[in-house]
């Protein structure tokens, strides 16, 4: 079976950053509410959940970083959806967005989660949105996880 198993957290210790592209937004939104749902499963309380909108994927990184610099969140979640077009564009924007969210990262030291679905077909965009097989309900569980591992690191 795919896919990766998540222990019960307590993240209610957790301040937690989302930043969503607005760019196909009916995938976004959804993806963004299975995000909130996983980390209020996982105890993180909703006054410690922000967040902000930004106009596509590309400007994830930027918006990611904003949070990480002008907020106290432990971690960030990166929100976005890029469906495969005619042009070479798709390509172009996945590897910026990839390497930027996995800079970010590196440089922060604080976890930043990779949450862009990156699809050939807005059929499979929506079918990894909705329902049970919404992504960002283990993009929620991720952020909770490293949010914790990054916390007990330093010992807070």
């Amino acid at each position: 079976m795919k896919g990766v198993s998540f222990e019960d957290f307590d993240g209610a210790s957790l301040k937690v950053g989302i930043v969503a592209a607005r760019w196909n937004d009916e995938i976004t939104l959804s993806l963004v509410e299975g995000c909130k749902d996983a980390l209020r499963e996982c105890g993180v309380l909703e006054e410690n959940i922000t967040g902000l909108f930004v106009p596509g994927s590309f400007e994830l990184p930027m918006g990611a970083k904003h949070l990480l610099e002008a907020t106290d969140v432990d971690v960030v979640i990166a929100v976005g959806c890029l469906i495969k077009g005619e042009t070479m564009h798709f390509e172009y924007i996945c590897d910026a967005v990839s390497h930027g969210l996995m800079k970010l990262n590196l440089d922060s030291g604080k976890p930043v989660i990779f949450g862009v679905l990156t699809c050939l077909t807005e059929e499979q965009a929506k079918s990894r949105s909705q329902g049970e097989n919404n992504h960002g309900i283990g993009w929620g569980k991720t952020a909770v996880e490293m949010g914790l591992m990054w916390k007990k690191r330093l010992g807070i």
